[in-house]
């Protein structure tokens, strides 16, 4: 595929995207600046508004952990298939806040996006994985030659998937990748219409249990397992967003901890918000155990390396500077330890 394609490519995946954010988000922004010229910002006039993520709801996970309670500032939340539609939206104008995987960004930042990293996890790799049927004569990563492999187009299994190829000493014109959302993915492997399929939790648990599936290779030794918490440039230029910012951040990385601490509880809560058996979620919450880390050199580095693999591989037109999108102004919020 030539540069000139897919330029043209991520401007149509772009529109497309906004259409449906603008619909689902209400189109621009209406709450009030909440910026004060002459004192502290008035944050009860703040209304943060949320992307969250089907199969990993910020608002379940922050409610669980009790975090929702006292917010000085309201919050208005917008359901999304996965990563890259939440970070469209942001830079629509539409979000104020997103955690999303390590490869959205990448792509975003390719489009020119208006995206901001402000924030950092890094999570266990064993459920960022390349599924198979349990039947499937796959048995190695070099079997997947010619094959169709179901993947998110621009989502962190898709970072993953690269690393695993590259490793294997094989390229993406070596394989036919199916660009599918979780939900289409999971019909397509149960149904036979693809021969893999790269995920993520709780999406790798649930195509074991349900889709009789097994991991062929999961994320160890192949990408960096980071998410990111993300917001726009727009909204850090306004005082009163930005203090309703890092106050969110900071809960929503206490919230992370707690789940590390109360596995089986929120395995619970999780299974009953997405309708997935609680032994599904039970072991999707043992393999997204999180630490919060800060935007540093390691980071970047790391984030550039796997953005670097994206541009060898022609994927993305020429280089992204991953160290333009990051700003660690929030960095003290990481707990200590």
């Amino acid at each position: 595929m030539t540069n000139h394609t897919t330029r043209r490519l991520i401007t149509l995946i772009a529109a497309l995207v906004l259409t449906t954010v603008t619909a689902a988000c209400g189109g621009g922004d209406d709450s009030e600046g909440a910026s004060a010229a002459d004192g502290p910002a008035d944050l009860a006039k703040v209304t943060l508004r949320v992307g969250d993520q089907k199969g990993s709801s910020i608002q379940s996970l922050l409610t669980a952990a009790g975090e929702l309670d006292g917010t000085p500032y309201k919050i208005s939340w917008s359901l999304f298939t996965s990563g890259p539609p939440i970070l469209e939206g942001i830079n629509a104008g539409a979000v104020d806040f997103g955690s999303v995987g390590n490869t959205p960004p990448i792509f975003a930042a390719a489009a020119n996006s208006s995206i901001v990293i402000v924030g950092g996890t890094d999570v266990r790799l064993d459920g960022q994985a390349i599924l198979v049927p349990r039947d499937s004569a796959i048995r190695s990563p070099a079997d997947l030659r010619g094959k169709k492999i179901a993947v998110a187009k621009g989502s962190s299994a898709h970072g993953q998937l690269l690393g695993v190829l590259k490793k294997n000493g094989l390229s993406f014109a070596d394989i036919q990748p199916q660009y599918l959302q979780p939900a289409d993915a999971l019909t397509a492997l149960t149904g036979g219409k693809v021969d893999a399929w790269a995920a993520w939790e709780p999406y790798t648990a649930q195509a074991e249990a349900q889709a009789n599936a097994r991991i062929l290779v999961d994320g160890k030794g192949y990408v960096n397992g980071y998410g990111f918490q993300v917001t726009s440039r727009k909204a850090l230029d306004d005082p009163g967003r930005t203090a309703a910012l890092k106050d969110f951040l900071a809960r929503f990385q206490r919230s992370v901890l707690w789940t590390n601490d109360h596995q089986k509880e929120w395995a619970a809560i999780w299974a009953k918000d997405t309708g997935l058996p609680v032994p599904v979620a039970e072991k999707a919450v043992e393999r997204r155990l999180t630490t919060i880390v800060k935007l540093d050199d390691t980071l970047i580095s790391s984030e550039q390396q796997l953005a670097d693999s994206f541009s060898e591989a022609k994927v993305l037109p020429g280089k992204v500077k991953i160290a333009d999108f990051i700003d660690p102004r929030f960095n003290d919020t990481v707990p200590a330890g």
